[in-house]
């Protein structure tokens, strides 16, 4: 769906160009729609590379290291065997354990990157029912795509052989790749679906309208039977419409947003965790961190400490 998109280029705003909390850059990548696919094996020391975007995709497998993986709002571990997919223009950042930076010459990082073109194949994704799976991949991407070690037998497979690939042999295995992401069991999206831009469409006219509603109206208390007049039923009706139609109940839903919210404020380093609570909606210090924890597994003031230790 394509909703906060305004909220969302506020939020850019904010955090790059009046109050960043650091530098996050726009890296250029050597990938045009005459090459549009850029693969290699990587051994470095430990990752050294900031917080920062570019315009192309980009898969990162893991297969030695251990650290902090930072994407969009979310913060994940890494260990060996992890595996992630990043959309265009979606921040993140590689964070090795300390250890890794202590003089130790036998710990390293090693893996495999592959970056590609925004628009590679954009047609055939589109158009062709066989690639679906594929589009839909993609286009959750924009949220980051964490893949399971133990599912990932044949994406790491590929993985291993692909940056030795040239021509018709990478194409073919960058798209069987792919294929096998886009079906691969228990993957997890990690950015919250309120740091994205640019989301799949419900197809629900009625639905996007409440979407709408509530995008504009979260950080207040909506009440229950407001918005079900919206939708033109009664409110035990709306709440079983709205879990049938999103996977997730209408207080799930709004309390997701609020803790995304506050994530992106957190990232703001000089606003006060009390005002980031009134703002995002929650009439208690108390209950906000609570459901910060439950939700992140951090607290707002040890969410806001790993972001700007990064």
């Amino acid at each position: 769906m394509r909703m906060f998109a305004d909220n969302m280029r506020i939020f850019a705003m904010l955090l790059l160009k009046q109050i960043p909390m650091k530098t996050i850059m726009n890296e250029k990548l050597t990938i045009s729609s005459v090459n549009p696919i850029k693969s290699r094996y990587y051994d470095y020391p430990h990752f050294t590379y900031p917080w920062h975007f570019h315009s192309q995709y980009e898969i990162i497998y893991v297969k030695k290291g251990t650290g902090k993986c930072f994407v969009g709002d979310c913060i994940e571990d890494f260990s060996d065997g992890f595996i992630i997919l990043l959309g265009t223009n979606l921040p993140h950042y590689m964070k090795s354990d300390d250890k890794y930076k202590a003089g130790d010459d036998k710990l390293r990082v090693k893996g495999t990157i592959i970056q590609f073109e925004k628009d590679f194949m954009y047609y055939s994704f589109n158009n062709y029912p066989q690639l679906i799976q594929i589009k839909t991949l993609l286009e959750n991407s924009n949220r980051g795509v964490c893949f399971p070690v133990s599912n990932s037998k044949k994406i790491v497979a590929l993985l291993d052989k692909i940056p030795v690939m040239k021509g018709v042999n990478q194409l073919t295995s960058i798209l069987l790749l792919l294929y096998e992401m886009s079906v691969c069991k228990h993957k997890q999206l990690m950015a919250s679906p309120h740091f994205s831009d640019s989301l799949p469409a419900f197809g629900n006219t009625r639905l996007e309208k409440i979407i709408s509603f509530i995008n504009s109206n979260y950080t207040r208390n909506i009440n229950l039977k407001e918005i079900a007049s919206m939708a033109a039923i009664n409110h035990t009706a709306f709440c079983r419409y709205f879990k049938e139609s999103t996977g997730t109940t209408f207080m799930q839903y709004i309390m997701d947003m609020r803790i995304g919210y506050a994530c992106k404020l957190l990232t703001i380093e000089k606003m006060a965790i009390s005002r980031i609570c009134n703002e995002c909606g929650f009439e208690s210090i108390t209950h906000f961190n609570r459901m910060f924890k439950r939700l992140t597994g951090y607290t707002p003031t040890e969410y806001r400490e790993r972001i700007l230790e990064s």
